[in-house]
């Protein structure tokens, strides 16, 4: 089934330049684009203090998420799609391991954290940005869709772990947000 859904979303990849020329995009600018909108909220002006927090709760996650991520990439070697045939890849190839996606679980990552912490709308922009760019990873050809789940799987196990560690309020936290 994962094989089957995988070229199904990578099916249309090189036949359509415009559809194409979006999933690329998306796939490349997707996640630092995220990451950017993360850190220009460092300087917003409504609840400034709880915003913050979240900020850094999103980036703790996104390196949690990230380094849980390596950890699995020592013990599970699954070639990518495009190397076992499954799909057509319309971009530079990877060197590491297809599962599970770094793109991902970045973008779950930053999406749960806003969830978590009781932003609903960014949450849910976020939620939905974050789906868009594991559907492009699926459709460029570099990813199962197995591997985007579990590294969304990864980022949302991420975010909460940091959201029972990370509190609000604590001194370290109070440094942090204090910052500029």
């Amino acid at each position: 089934m994962d094989q089957s859904i995988t070229r199904w979303l990578n099916a249309q990849a090189g036949n359509n330049a415009l559809l194409d020329s979006l999933m690329i995009a998306v796939t490349q600018f997707g996640v630092p684009l995220l990451v950017l909108l993360v850190v220009v909220q460092w300087w917003g002006k409504s609840e400034r203090i709880h915003v913050r927090h979240v900020c850094v709760a999103a980036g703790l996650s996104f390196l949690v998420g990230l380094g849980v991520n390596q950890v699995i990439l020592l013990f599970l070697h699954r070639l990518r799609p495009y190397d076992a045939g499954v799909s057509h890849l319309i971009i530079s190839g990877s060197s590491d391991w297809s599962f599970p996606s770094d793109h991902a679980t970045a973008v779950f990552a930053i999406a749960a954290s806003f969830l978590l912490h009781g932003f609903g709308r960014r949450g849910l922009a976020f939620l939905v940005a974050a789906l868009v760019v594991c559907v492009s990873r699926v459709y460029v050809g570099t990813h199962y869709v197995s591997d985007v789940l579990g590294g969304a799987s990864t980022g949302l196990v991420a975010a909460g772990v940091i959201r029972l560690l990370y509190w609000e309020g604590t001194r370290a936290d109070r440094i942090v947000t204090g910052i500029l």
